[in-house]
């Protein structure tokens, strides 16, 4: 879809060098500038803070890595 670039080594033909095309620079930019404008509104509204975001932010972290597992164990 023209969002990322990939080429393999000349080396290594195991290794892929990936970058970000312009077109993904620009929606990384886009979703940046969003989330942190949806921080600011959680905090300027006082739905939650910086240490409420960083304990949700973990707490994501642990179920992702809970469902990786899962995952990997059933196979």
């Amino acid at each position: 879809m023209g969002y990322m670039h990939h080429q393999r080594c000349e080396i290594d033909r195991r290794s892929v060098r990936v970058r970000l095309t312009q077109k993904g620079r620009e929606v990384r930019d886009i979703v940046a500038t969003l989330f942190a404008r949806h921080a600011e509104g959680l905090e300027g509204r006082g739905v939650i803070g910086p240490d409420g975001i960083d304990a949700i932010t973990t707490s994501l972290k642990r179920v992702e890595r809970y469902w990786t597992d899962q995952i990997r164990y059933i196979y």
